[in-house]
């Protein structure tokens, strides 16, 4: 919560004649959050969705939340605006009582707060409360241990479609791709054909053409762009640039296996206790366990449907507005400012709704590259679009994991149990930091004239975090080693992708865990149950089995269960997941169950779209995507050569909600990939007999299992 840095309601919460205007730094992105937030705001002060509206976010205006992301939109704003809306609901009951005691013997009214009103029951008397909120004054501080609205007085507010549905489904609806502004140019980007390529020179007789076409040339170093006032002319005249220009070759990336590279490369390694990093030795392996497996995920991409773009104004007195679709928009203020040597007030970004990711895509290296061009044609503002091109060859992917587990039984306990995981870094994103560790992170700054040093990583000694998110068990076992292992000198630029590791984590536990119980003789349903202690954990696979009992997987499929806590602290999901294999060996989901606890719940619409679309994703991850590159960047440019799960592919699925209404709400946006996976990874044993520990679990992959077998 923020609100040490704002600590007033009205930073959060401003009346505005017949509306209430809700504040929020964080962004939508097609999660709904702000559907969830303002339905948090409305239960609390009884008032109808109609009487509210959010402010669209935008530096200096809305509260600096910093980037929405790791689920912890509906805990951190949510929570925030909940104790806004308390104190401002007890603000409003004191003036109502103050006011409708007038002539009551008494003096004292026992009031009630419904449907927007304040109501003295004894009098019939009541007053509006819109009304009574603009008279609570700007200077009310948020109480932070201002109670809820008791369970008893809660009228949860009714469903309703997410803002800007309507409009999306009419084709109405802008995204940043769409904007206009009078007297806008379009830019292109003009890429070298190698990622390590510098840019040597540009021959007279293209600089020439583009003069012809009316458009202008952007350069600093390497970084070169077109932009003019039409579109199409922008794109043919940016192909015929790219045709004149000469590169140095640059240096080879890496070439070879990702599992190779993950456990032979330099690294950094530090143990994981209860999550928490620890500077400290590494311990060392176990002696002679009795099961061992590795787990692994290749390079992916986000897959966002569209490419990245952003809207750059850079005006005559030197203030820079930009619109973009940045998860992070304080962030990437100020890593402009200091990438550009401005002030930060000089700068005003706005965010408008754009591609979703669920993690670092094309976003703000756009916006950097937006605001370049914008700063060589001041004065006009500049539309910038990447390609599908751009967006697959250059955007920050999500990093290839190894994950080694082991573990000892004892009868059919888990006596002790190692995850080791190797990855890359997680977090590239554009933050502010010592050594221009945010600058470093822009994409346009390593190719400028004067180019930042390469960004390397160091280990995220956080809780949860990075590539060790989720690598501690929620089970209880016996002897525990964690240890995550950050690899350097990849050849790929890395950053978040939707759960960070949690998803290759749980995978590997889950999928590992089905291996431990087979061998102990145990189901894997029970062998789970004899593992947890935590009753809503129980509580969710009992409501699994329960939902499973009476549906058996059709014939010639197989079902695979997996379960975990995302974080080990938020949104418990246990996956039931019935696929079978056909005659050519392509895995075809069926069926795809998810029972989840998400404490209380704020939006039941919303939370069983952030559940299932995590899962389609999560079976995306593990059945189709691998991203592939050589010597000169990733070849993977066009969704023939990336391939993501497709319609027909989409299988039958059901969610079920466990309401805990008396429990903080957590967060779910990245609850059940993980979960998934591993279920996906189990069916697929118990259809063909083989375990699946390397994604993606392709046709080509499982004929290649059975033909070694």
């Amino acid at each position: 919560m923020n609100i040490q840095e704002y600590p007033l309601v009205s930073d959060w919460l401003r009346p505005d004649g017949d509306h209430l205007v809700i504040r929020s730094g964080k962004v939508e992105l097609g999660q709904r959050i702000t559907t969830a937030l303002m339905r948090i705001v409305a239960e609390e002060l009884t008032l109808p969705l109609a009487a509210l509206r959010i402010e669209p976010v935008r530096t200096g205006v809305t509260p600096d939340e910093g980037v929405t992301s790791g689920s912890n939109s509906v805990v951190d704003s949510g929570g925030t605006l909940r104790l806004a809306a308390a104190t401002l609901r007890a603000r409003a009951m004191a003036l109502a009582a103050e006011r409708l005691a007038e002539g009551v013997a008494d003096n004292a009214p026992d009031l009630r707060i419904a449907d927007g009103r304040i109501t003295d029951p004894a009098s019939g008397r009541h007053v509006n409360l819109l009304k009574i909120l603009a008279d609570c004054g700007d200077a009310l501080p948020v109480d932070p241990d201002a109670p809820p609205l008791p369970l008893a007085d809660r009228a949860p507010a009714p469903s309703a479609p997410p803002l800007g549905l309507e409009e999306i489904v009419r084709g109405a609806y802008a995204f940043v791709q769409d904007l206009e502004r009078p007297g806008m140019l379009h830019a292109r980007v003009i890429r070298p054909p190698r990622r390590n390529g510098r840019l040597e020179a540009i021959d007279a007789e293209a600089r020439a053409a583009m003069a012809e076409r009316g458009l202008e040339i952007v350069q600093d170093g390497s970084f070169l762009a077109v932009a003019g006032p039409a579109e199409w002319d922008v794109i043919r005249g940016a192909t015929r640039l790219a045709r004149g220009c000469s590169w140095t070759p640059g240096a080879d990336l890496d070439e070879g296996d990702y599992q190779d590279l993950l456990l032979n490369n330099p690294r950094t390694s530090v143990p994981v206790v209860d999550g928490m990093p620890q500077d400290a030795p590494v311990p060392p392996p176990f002696e002679a366990p009795d099961f061992e497996a590795t787990f692994t995920r290749p390079y992916q991409l986000h897959g966002a449907m569209g490419p990245s773009a952003a809207l750059a104004e850079w005006g005559k007195d030197g203030r820079l507005d930009l619109v973009t679709h940045s998860q992070g928009i304080y962030p990437l203020r100020q890593t402009i400012a200091e990438s550009l040597g401005l002030e930060e007030n000089a700068i005003t970004i706005s965010h408008a709704p754009g591609p979703g990711c669920y993690g670092h895509n094309g976003a703000d290296d756009a916006a950097f590259e937006a605001v370049l061009i914008a700063r060589a044609l001041p004065g006009r503002p500049v539309l910038l679009k990447w390609t599908r091109e751009d967006e697959h060859g250059w955007e920050p992917v999500a990093p290839a994991m190894v994950v080694r587990m082991a573990a000892r039984l004892e009868g059919d306990r888990i006596a002790a149990y190692s995850a080791e995981a190797y990855s890359d870094t997680h977090r590239g994103r554009p933050r502010p930091g010592p050594d221009r560790a945010g600058p470093r992170r822009l994409l346009a700054n390593t190719y400028r004239e004067a180019p930042e040093e390469p960004f390397v990583a160091t280990p995220n000694m956080t809780r949860h975090a990075g590539l060790h998110r989720n690598l501690d068990p929620i089970y209880k076992v016996g002897e525990k080693r964690m240890v995550k292992n950050l690899v350097h000198d990849l050849p790929l630029r890395s950053s978040a992708m939707r759960c960070l590791g949690a998803a290759v984590n749980t995978f590997a536990h889950e999928a590992f865990l089905d291996e431990l119980a087979e061998a102990a003789g145990q189901d894997p349903l029970e062998f789970r149950r004899a593992h947890l202690e935590d009753p809503h954990a129980l509580a969710v696979l009992d409501r699994l089995a329960e939902a499973l009992a009476d549906s058996p997987p059709a014939e010639g499929a197989a079902r695979g269960i997996a379960y975990a806590q995302y974080k080990n602290r938020m949104t418990r999901v246990a996956a039931a997941v019935d696929l079978r294999v056909t005659e050519a060996a392509e895995p075809v989901l069926e069926r795809i169950l998810l029972v989840a606890d998400a404490g209380r719940i704020v939006d039941p619409e919303g939370l069983r779209e952030q559940l299932e679309g995590g899962a389609l994703q999560g079976a995306s991850w593990a059945l189709v995507e691998e991203l592939h590159w050589d010597r000169d960047g990733v070849i993977d440019r066009d969704w023939d050569s990336y391939p993501v799960l497709r319609f027909p592919q989409v299988p039958r699925m059901e969610t079920l909600l466990i309401d805990r209404p008396d429990a903080p709400s957590v967060g779910a946006g990245e609850a059940s990939p993980g979960p998934v996976i591993g279920a996906i990874a189990n069916a697929l044993y118990g259809a063909t007999g083989m375990r699946m520990r390397r994604m993606p679990f392709t046709a080509d992959r499982l004929m290649s299992m059975a033909l070694a077998e």
